[in-house]
């Protein structure tokens, strides 16, 4: 499937792309950490695949076998991954996404919107978790940015999802309405209440 002028994706092939970056957390020491974490286009899903404080190329290889992996267990129909120009993406990592099926698709220059998915995921993880955490190490940086994987992909309501979430179907609503007076909400803390889950008990 050909690009479309400018360099974006169709609808058709949103649907079947994912899209992958490196991003940089600082921890309590000011040491900047990297992370490389991959959102599905169609889902809004997000998978966190790593996170160190030395990346490299056989790193970013490393995490590429893992994510295929995991995509083959659920059975994904990705054929597109975009990805930025970070240098650590080398040909073998092409070349490896090319061997399972996924044509890699290169950012342009001065084109956020190709990656906006992504960038604003980045965003909404600074705001409402590494802006209100004090991360001390890299254990404690993936600690909790796999809690923050669970929350957003299981519990955090996405608009373009008609408020479900990416693993988590819209809830069926409460009739008849009396029911309404007599609800019982639990709230569940992650992050020793850093993020804040509400539902009703089973």
């Amino acid at each position: 499937m050909p690009l479309q002028r400018g360099g974006s994706l169709g609808e058709d092939q949103q649907d079947r792309t994912d899209v992958g970056a490196v991003f940089e957390p600082r921890i309590l020491t000011g040491a900047r950490l990297y992370a490389f974490a991959v959102i599905e286009h169609a889902t809004c899903r997000i998978r966190i695949l790593g996170a160190t404080a030395h990346p490299t190329a056989e790193w970013i290889v490393q995490l590429g076998r893992n994510l295929l992996m995991d995509l083959e267990d659920a059975g994904s129909t990705a054929r597109f991954l975009i990805r930025d120009r970070d240098a650590k993406f080398t040909a073998a990592f092409d070349a490896l996404m090319a061997g399972a099926g996924l044509k890699a698709v290169t950012t342009g220059i001065r084109m956020p919107r190709m990656n906006s998915l992504m960038e604003r995921w980045i965003q909404t993880c600074r705001r409402e978790l590494l802006d209100r955490t004090l991360i001390w190490n890299q254990r404690h940086l993936l600690h909790a940015l796999r809690e923050f994987e669970t929350h957003y992909d299981q519990h955090r309501p996405h608009r373009a999802l008609g408020q479900a979430a990416p693993l988590r179907p819209f809830p069926e609503p409460i009739n008849p309405p009396a029911h309404i007076t007599h609800l019982d909400v639990r709230r569940r803390d992650r992050l020793a209440g850093t993020l804040h889950e509400y539902r009703h008990p089973a």
